[in-house]
């Protein structure tokens, strides 16, 4: 596509999928104020307009940025597979990669604990000599020092590159923020202590840790002060507050069955998944801990990251989203089986979540 061509498409209103988009709307990714857009040849090599041709041919999702992580111009890639750009600080250090065009077998390995976030695109993971699956942005992995990890990159190009970070932090800041949270925080419902279990090494970004971690990409490429180590010290600790409480989590929900006899919170997650479409009070649940109702809160807030009645919410709002996917096509009954009784808040809830109302949603689904 031409030039020209991209200046005919900014100035009409152009639709992809279910979005309209509008000039206005393209500001954080066009090159209005971009020295080169006035030199055509030098502006169609560049990677934004490759991007800017993707959402406008529709071989590119159009998607919130999940970060600020910038791209390499051009001229300054060394590689097109997992090209790296490294920012060191005081007990970690933050790579951004990116790919641009199909590859297969790339490893890679650090030499501390890494934490790996999808931003852009799609990768195949192989790790632990496990069978490969699919790495995708909303998700991180965490991957234990010196772990060889093998990535294939099925659908990077040009137009559609992948971009992904790799946060390894040192030994000494993970146990020692981990230490304090077992000295300050020592009663726990769920899990006995504050850490990190390498078993559970995939996980589903949650709304707090994609937000520290935005945070923390921001303060290592932009923050130029000179206190920058120890606020990127203070965003690292946090960081991993919130990763273990995102893992604590995902271990709950995958195994609350064969704990709920044994372990309050699993009893609890387990009866508010039997009942999800009922409807539940702080304190039917702190009745089911045996606890008070304000130290039942207070717990599943510090352990899981949430309260119980915003996992009450996300759980009502993946049930949903489970049966648009089954093929449900009325809004309220999807509304009423998924526990809410109220179309209005749902629709506003969904779209809050998941970025677009239920119907748009549904129609984005293969």
């Amino acid at each position: 596509m031409s030039l020209s061509k991209c200046h005919q498409l900014l100035f009409q209103k152009i639709h992809l999928k279910s979005h309209s988009i509008h000039l206005k709307s393209l500001s954080a990714i066009t090159i209005q104020a971009d020295p080169s857009f006035l030199n055509p040849t030098a502006y169609e090599k560049t990677p934004k307009f490759r991007i800017l041709i993707g959402l406008l041919t529709g071989k590119m999702a159009l998607k919130p940025l999940a970060t600020n992580a910038p791209w390499r111009d051009e001229r300054d890639l060394k590689s097109l597979v997992e090209n790296r750009t490294t920012y060191t600080l005081n007990n970690c250090e933050l790579n951004i990669f990116e790919t641009h065009q199909k590859a297969s077998d790339v490893n890679l390995s650090f030499g501390d604990l890494v934490l790996t976030t999808m931003l852009k695109g799609k990768k195949v993971m192989h790790l632990f000599d496990k069978p490969g699956f699919d790495y995708l942005p909303g998700e991180s992995v965490i991957v234990p020092p010196h772990e060889l990890m093998k990535i294939d990159f099925p659908e990077a190009q040009w137009d559609n590159p992948t971009q992904c970070i790799a946060l390894s932090i040192s030994r000494e800041m993970i146990e020692n923020t981990f230490q304090l949270l077992n000295e300050k925080f020592p009663e726990k419902i769920w899990q006995q202590e504050w850490g990190l279990d390498l078993n559970y090494f995939h996980l589903i970004n949650s709304r707090d840790l994609s937000g520290v971690i935005n945070r923390f990409i921001n303060i290592g490429v932009k923050e130029r002060s000179r206190e920058k180590d120890l606020i990127a010290s203070l965003a690292l600790k946090e960081l991993l507050i919130r990763l273990s409480q995102t893992q604590a989590r995902d271990i709950l929900e995958k195994t609350y069955r064969i704990h709920s006899d044994s372990n309050r919170m699993a009893h609890v997650v387990q009866f508010i998944k039997a009942n999800i479409r009922e409807n539940l009070s702080l304190d039917q649940l702190s009745d089911k801990a045996c606890m008070s109702k304000a130290h039942f809160s207070r717990s599943f807030k510090k352990e899981l990251g949430i309260s119980p009645m915003e996992y009450i919410l996300d759980q009502r709002l993946s049930l949903a989203a489970t049966y648009l996917k089954q093929g449900l096509t009325q809004v309220q009954e999807v509304c009423f089986m998924a526990g809410f009784n109220n179309v209005t808040y749902f629709i506003r809830a969904f779209k809050n979540r998941f970025g677009k109302t239920p119907k748009a949603y549904q129609n984005t689904l293969p």
